[in-house]
């Protein structure tokens, strides 16, 4: 029977074999005499192993073709060898990129980066109570820090304690950074105090999903392997938010290694529903804002993952256009399709947090710098909405229609292309395999917690079956969906959609589209012991490249006629 590594190896077969001979390789004679015993170590690659793999790849070869075949099979052992003999961190990225411009759509030629225009309020109150403070959206805790009705070191003090009074409901903490925190709030203060405003979040407390490095802090992925994981420098989005004035008080839940809400405390829960998980991977995050343990989140996104905790905690959660927001000291999946973006209370305060985090970074290449427009300049009744034709069969998902056409709005029908987005997502679970290959190889995989059908530990397993071809194949699928995409973006400027229940979530994340998940609907819990528990669902709004501003804009303008955004759960 063959070894698990053996095993491994052999079902890479369609891996490309070296072309030249072992003296050509390696001139010298003890580099051969290496080549040699790598090769002796191919032994169990046969012409049966070769047919056998044929099945898996889908092809089918000759018995001439495989005898031409075997040799070079064999001699690729050496060289898969040699790859995995290289210590590639997490944090070191692949020579291929991920480029938007493919899409037909250039990157906007805008001024450099500035702030937006957004100025708080000078009259609103600070709450009659703690309770109510807590659940203040961006905004409303930007003007109060800046009235000084309220200070950092107050909300800070608050937010902390929440966070330790609640964590025990809904694990969704890994660790505290109070020290970090009250340093941040005290300096907070002192500039507030003075007349000195950085801006919209100066002084507000935050919360991190726990892939983002934080320096003096453990990072640990969500995942049992990596619980002792130290973190290097600051990720760029800590650091911008520093620059900003926020204040991080917490370092929050994930699923491991970002996928679902099971990590290795536990399972982070939904505080509209305990008896239900946060969903993931950004669970912590989603549990946390809805809760009212942070003035807001950073989480992120690869294929639902900003999306499917924001609806299910009732949250608005902002996906940025891919290559935005720099993902600098955060822990890689899928360097394709992984993206950062912020997790508030209202979509206004998205807004003002991804405009202190947008922006090229020179650490990573892919990031880029456009304009944002916020307030947007332009009238929010000229922005062409369109919504997916027929997708809107259940009540609660037409009335957001019925609303925007009461405000004004004329909507078009557009409908998704015709381009199956499945298959394509293997480009994700051979990118994920990718980032945590050693895994697999060292069996440490066994350690996450998850070990189903649908968990990671299966899902790199069977990553090591595709082969090459169809993943550079699947790429160029890609470039068409993208074009399609581009065509649709052509016609309208938002495109308002059931958050599931349509490929639109697949679709958007591959082609790298900016999305606004808001809530719209809370069902109640049929024989639920507490009486105030509801399940939250939501609405997406769908924005073209680059045009966070008007998809942003269009949802706040929904978001301001509904009370959903408000309410508060029973986190029991």
């Amino acid at each position: 029977m063959l070894s698990r590594r053996a095993f491994i190896e052999s079902a890479s077969l369609a891996g490309l074999a070296s072309f030249v001979s072992p003296s050509e390789l390696f001139p010298s004679e003890s580099g051969q005499d290496a080549f040699m015993t790598s090769v002796s170590k191919a032994g169990d690659i046969t012409l049966e192993t070769i047919e056998a793999a044929e099945t898996v790849a889908g092809l089918s070869f000759t018995a001439e073709e495989r005898e031409l075949m075997l040799e070079g099979l064999q001699r690729a052992v050496a060289d898969y060898d040699a790859i995995r003999a290289v210590d590639l961190p997490n944090s070191v990225p692949p020579s291929i990129r991920f480029d938007l411009r493919y899409s037909g759509v250039s990157i906007p030629s805008l001024p450099a980066r500035v702030p937006a225009a957004w100025q708080p309020s000078k009259d609103l109150e600070r709450p009659s109570s703690d309770e109510a403070l807590a659940y203040q959206t961006v905004p409303e805790l930007a003007a109060l820090l800046r009235s000084r009705k309220v200070t950092s070191m107050e909300l800070t003090e608050l937010y902390l304690a929440r966070l330790k009074q609640y964590d025990p409901v809904l694990e969704c903490v890994v660790s505290l950074t109070e020290e970090r925190a009250r340093r941040q709030a005290a300096a907070a203060d002192a500039e507030l105090d003075a007349g000195s405003w950085r801006g919209p979040l100066h002084g507000i407390p935050w919360g991190a999903k726990d892939l983002l490095d934080v320096e003096g802090y453990p990072t640990t992925w969500g995942a049992a392997p990596y619980q002792s994981r130290a973190s290097g420098p600051d990720a760029e989005v800590v650091r911008r938010l520093d620059e900003a004035g926020a204040v991080l008080v917490a370092k929050l839940t994930l699923g491991a290694l970002a996928m679902g809400d099971v990590w290795y405390g536990g399972r982070t829960n939904n505080p509209w529903n305990i008896e239900r998980g946060s969903s993931g991977s950004s669970a912590g995050p989603g549990a946390a804002v809805a809760a009212g343990l942070v003035g807001f989140a950073i989480g992120s996104e690869t294929l639902g993952s900003i999306v499917s905790p924001s609806t299910r905690n009732g949250v608005t959660g902002h996906r940025p256009t891919y290559g935005r927001v720099s993902r600098n000291g955060a822990m890689a999946l899928s360097w394709t399709m992984d993206k950062l973006g912020p997790m508030c209370r209202s979509a206004a305060g998205c807004a003002l947090v991804f405009d202190a985090i947008h922006g090229h970074d020179p650490g990573e290449p892919d990031t880029v710098t456009t304009g944002f427009d916020w307030p947007i300049s332009r009238n929010v009744h000229d922005v062409r909405i369109g919504y997916l034709d027929g997708a809107f069969d259940r009540e609660q998902d037409q009335a957001v229609l019925d609303q925007l056409s009461s405000a004004g709005h004329s909507l078009k029908p557009v409908s998704f292309p015709e381009i199956d987005p499945s298959p394509l997502i293997l480009m994700l679970r051979v990118e994920a395999a990718a980032a945590f290959d050693h895994l697999t190889r060292s069996n440490r995989d066994d350690e996450l917690v998850r070990q189903d059908a649908g968990a990671w530990p299966t899902s790199f397993r069977r990553a090591r079956f595709v082969p090459a071809v169809e993943y550079v194949n699947a790429s160029r699928v890609r470039t068409l969906l993208m074009r399609e995409m581009t065509k649709l973006f052509e016609q309208v400027d938002v495109l308002v959609m059931p958050s599931f229940g349509n490929p639109g979530l697949s679709i958007s994340n591959l082609t790298g589209h900016p999305c606004v998940t808001m809530p719209h609907h809370f069902a109640e819990v049929e024989d639920a012991t507490v009486a105030e528990r509801r399940n939250p669902q939501s609405i997406t709004f769908l924005g073209g490249l680059y045009r966070d501003d008007l998809v942003l804009a269009v949802a706040d303008a929904w978001q301001q006629s509904t009370d959903y955004h408000l309410r508060r759960p029973p986190i029991r």
